[in-house]
């Protein structure tokens, strides 16, 4: 019995969807729990590395930056068969539950293994593990709520991700602070199974397979197959975001690790990893109703002013940093990531539904956008690194914060606004429609 009732079809052509009770509270659930073991160790990996193993068994900010780049690359070479994955099947459920153990056991390992290239193999599968999160989340919804519902769904799924990341994150520097880092780790083993069985919540026939690839079609009408990944290559746009989000990565990544080791230095391995958890936690309480905000206003409001607010917000938090070195001032503007990375996280999904709707490519070009953010993410963590190394903290933060700047710029200039826009079929925003939308950017 399908847990969906029939919904009449919108003016677009999609069916208008009327999820059920239980659906949303999955999605709700599964956002939560899910919120810090899709993005693995995190922060904590550099914490783990350069409080507890230490420079005499070879672990520095340049080494541990390594890691985090080649974990980082690995899972930037996943995410756009990552989405097509995703496309293509109609068991993504199962995907979610198989991506999560993954990033679950090789962390777990962790602990167990000392060696750089043992260490680098099991945080790259959890790096090509945590690749299928974020296009799946983003097509479940928009397979369970359809495209009407989906801006406003986000920002709900992203509110409960950033509670969850401060409840995890709290619990993780409680405990930490009690039993020491090497708690993280199976604090992350429990929220794993938790995610598990929050899925599972969301009953199998609740997800419109077409829809949550985003075809844009009526229940008598033959969707089409998406075409191959080519054709991302046709649509500028889609392409000039996909630089976008590199750059926002690749000044926003290295923010918090470099942070955590600052903090490591200053206050010592004993506090290093509560005092991050208070980071993330302050962060993180900012992050949702700032995430709820863009849910409900990005339609009213266009999503370019509220993009270039993530990309100033940041560039002023990266030169923040410099003016003092505080334990309690760094958390204090580490709540700046709040602002930022919450409108990044609640307007990415939207912005590319935007630039492929009716297309059928919408998981496929998650990935594709993914990938380019990947490696500006998996590149910030080396640069800072080495930066770092030679040149101090405050020269790093410094240029991480230009580099936002760029992002900004470029934003502003170049970049249209995607509300109301509908690419054509091919994946190029040729056309009436098209052409309309981008006359008001």
């Amino acid at each position: 019995m399908s847990m969906v009732t029939p919904a009449p079809v919108s003016a677009s052509g999609a069916p208008d969807r009327q999820p059920s009770r239980r659906a949303l509270r999955g999605l709700d659930a599964l956002n939560f729990t899910l919120a810090d073991v899709r993005d693995g160790l995190g922060p904590y990996l550099a914490i783990y590395l350069i409080a507890v193993r230490g420079p005499d068994q070879g672990w520095n900010e340049a080494t541990t930056g390594m890691i985090m780049t080649i974990a980082g690359i690995a899972g930037l070479i996943a995410q756009t068969p990552a989405g097509a994955l995703i496309d293509r099947s109609r068991h993504k459920r199962a995907i979610v539950i198989a991506a999560a153990l993954a990033v679950t056991l090789s962390c777990l390992a962790l602990p167990f293994i000392s060696n750089f290239y043992a260490v680098a193999a099991t945080q790259s599968l959890a790096g090509i593990a945590g690749a299928i999160f974020p296009p799946a989340l983003a097509a479940i919804t928009l397979g369970v709520v359809g495209p009407k519902l989906f801006s406003k769904r986000i920002g709900r799924n992203e509110g409960f991700n950033h509670a969850g990341n401060a409840v995890s994150a709290a619990l993780a520097g409680g405990l930490a602070y009690l039993f020491g880092p090497i708690v993280v780790f199976w604090l992350m083993g429990v929220l794993a199974a938790l995610s598990i069985g929050a899925m599972l919540m969301v009953p199998e026939d609740a997800i419109d397979n077409d829809l949550a690839r985003g075809l844009d079609c009526a229940e008598d009408e033959a969707c089409e197959q998406p075409s191959g990944l080519t054709v991302l290559f046709q649509n500028k746009y889609l392409m000039l975001f996909a630089l976008l989000a590199a750059i926002f990565h690749l000044s926003n990544a290295a923010m918090l690790t470099s942070v955590g080791q600052l903090l490591t230095h200053l206050s010592g391995k004993e506090n290093a990893t509560s005092l991050i958890a208070i980071c993330i936690v302050a962060a993180q309480c900012v992050m949702v109703p700032v995430a709820m905000f863009v849910g409900h206003k990005a339609d009213a409001i266009g999503r370019k002013p509220i993009f270039l607010a993530a990309f100033g917000v940041l560039a002023l938090r990266g030169v923040l940093y410099t003016f003092s070195n505080n334990p309690f001032y760094l958390v204090a503007v580490q709540l700046l990531d709040g602002i930022g990375a919450g409108v990044y996280g609640a307007l990415f999904p939207i912005v590319v539904a935007d630039l492929t709707r009716g297309t059928g490519r919408f998981n496929v070009s998650q990935g594709a956008v993914a990938t380019a953010q990947g490696l500006g993410a998996s590149l910030s963590a080396t640069l800072a690194g080495l930066i770092i190394v030679s040149a101090g903290y405050s020269a790093a933060f410094l240029t991480l914060a230009a580099i936002a700047g760029l992002g900004f710029a470029l934003y502003l200039l170049v970049m249209p606004e995607t509300r109301g826009f509908e690419p054509a079929q091919a994946g190029t925003p040729s056309g009436p429609a098209g052409r309309a939308a981008l006359a008001t950017a």
